[in-house]
């Protein structure tokens, strides 16, 4: 398993938008993933999970993945999440 936490950083927290690029970024990848915040995990190709969880500013979230290439799909929804100003 690949996991990394980030703190969120946009004003917002993690909306609509920023919510549907990171499951159209999860879901170009053969892992399982998933999204914690506050001791919840849903799956991060789930858009209604994701927004099920209400992140807001300063929330900390936990990506983590578990398959062939866990490893690359941390790291690419990573690069959408710094790319788009969600975390620092």
């Amino acid at each position: 398993m690949s996991e990394k936490t980030f703190t969120v950083i946009d004003e917002t927290g993690i909306h609509a938008r920023p919510a549907t690029l990171l499951v159209s970024t999860a879901s170009k990848y053969k892992s399982d993933m998933q999204i914690s915040f506050k001791g919840k995990s849903v799956n991060l190709k789930s858009i209604m999970g994701v927004m099920s969880l209400g992140v807001p500013k300063g929330g900390e979230i936990t990506i983590s993945a578990t398959g062939e290439d866990e490893v690359e799909a941390v790291e690419g929804v990573e690069a959408v999440l710094k790319k788009e100003g969600l975390v620092g």
